[in-house]
C-alpha cells in the first residue's frame, strides 16, 4: 500500500536528483565552454547514482567527469575537468 508520505518522499527524491543532475550539467557546460578550468559539485546526495549519466553528458561535451569519493563512504561528489587533464 502506497501512502501519501511515501509518494511525497519519492517525488522529493526525484526532484533532488533532477536538481543535482542539472547542477552537474551546468558544471559540464562551464568547463566545456572554457569558463572554468575545473568545477567540483560537492555536497550532493545522488552523486554516485548520477555518475554514469554525468560521464555520458561530459563525453558528449568534450570533458571528463570523475567521482571524488567521500572519506565516510557516504557517496561521491563530482569533479568536471577538461579531457587533457
Amino acid at each position: 500500500m502506497t501512502t501519501f508520505a511515501t509518494r511525497r518522499s519519492a517525488r522529493s527524491s526525484k526532484a533532488v536528483m533532477d536538481r543535482e543532475t542539472r547542477l552537474v550539467r551546468e558544471a559540464i557546460a562551464m568547463v566545456a565552454a572554457g569558463a572554468s578550468p575545473r568545477v567540483v559539485v560537492a555536497g550532493i546526495r545522488y552523486g554516485e547514482t548520477i555518475l554514469d549519466d554525468a560521464r555520458r553528458m561530459a563525453l558528449a561535451a568534450g570533458v571528463h567527469v570523475n567521482p571524488i569519493w567521500r572519506a565516510d563512504h557516504s557517496g561521491a561528489d563530482i569533479v568536471v575537468v577538461p579531457i587533457n587533464e
